[in-house]
């Protein structure tokens, strides 16, 4: 008897592990994976920056750039950020332009997030996710974009992108 339950068990747990691959696209996204969004244009936007101001999207003003996505909710988020923000705090970037964008959360939690985390690039606030999941379509926070100087995308890191791997997207646009 014991068997036929324990049978029964691994049957089901099979069939929810299918559902929630058909659901999800059959695919779990994590690390720098190849991305539908790779090698298209993406449109250029403006939202109004975390802390005031309005950032334009750096390839409409011909500068490469690093898009940054996070939220303050997100746990990954808090270890990725602060981490990410000490290697751009020491290294010069220019003339690809990093920005990091809060995505669908509150200004205020996003304001003490950046301010725990050192952030000292320019953040825009996308409390709706018009540019996040509109334009980029992510569901989930962390994830790192690098785009030419022309819009193009030219890689997608999925999760916590490792400074290490920052550091080689940046290095390819330049």
């Amino acid at each position: 008897m014991m068997f036929v339950s324990i049978g029964i068990g691994t049957v089901l747990a099979l069939a929810l592990i299918v559902i929630v691959s058909i659901l999800t696209g059959g695919a779990v996204k994590n690390g720098a994976a190849t991305s539908e969004l790779v090698g298209t244009k993406v449109p250029g936007f403006s939202l109004s920056g975390l802390n005031g101001g309005t950032q334009h999207a750096p390839w409409t003003s011909g500068h490469a750039g690093v898009l940054i996505f996070f939220a303050s909710y997100c746990g990954p988020c808090h270890k990725e950020m602060p981490e990410v923000a000490t290697y751009l705090r020491h290294h010069d970037q220019k003339p690809v332009v990093v920005m990091g964008i809060d995505a669908v959360d509150a200004r205020s939690s996003g304001q003490a997030f950046v301010k725990k985390s050192t952030v000292t690039f320019p953040v825009a606030f996308d409390p709706n996710g018009v540019v996040t999941t509109n334009i980029f379509k992510f569901e989930n926070v962390p994830e790192t974009v690098f785009v030419s100087n022309k819009g193009i995308v030219e890689q997608v890191y999925f999760g916590a992108i490792p400074v290490s791997q920052l550091k080689s997207g940046l290095a390819a646009l330049h």
